[in-house]
């Protein structure tokens, strides 16, 4: 399992466009095969923070996805949403059965 964080620093006076972008993005994604989890997160810690928490089954998957057709579209208008450079980390993982 693949689990990505990607940090967004979002200007505020673009907010309400970066949220309307986003979830047609969000939208696709999920239905992606692969996709286990597509969510985006804002910070209550820092003001115009928002972070997407996605989990993919595996490397393939998430291939598959950064040459999607939705992935690629969203990437080129996302710079004119942000104040900062994307942040991307990403993370080997397994679920942990309780």
């Amino acid at each position: 399992m693949i689990i990505t964080h990607a940090h967004f620093q979002v200007n505020p006076e673009k907010e309400q466009a970066f949220l309307e972008e986003i979830r047609s993005l969000i939208a696709d994604s999920r239905k992606e095969d692969g996709n286990i989890s597509y969510d985006l997160m804002k910070s209550t810690e820092q003001e115009n923070t928002y972070t997407m928490v996605e989990v993919w089954q595996d490397q393939a998957s998430v291939e598959a996805h950064g040459k999607s057709s939705h992935f690629t579209a969203f990437v080129e208008k996302a710079p004119q949403f942000l104040t900062a450079p994307l942040e991307i980390e990403s993370y080997a993982g397994e679920k942990i059965e309780r």
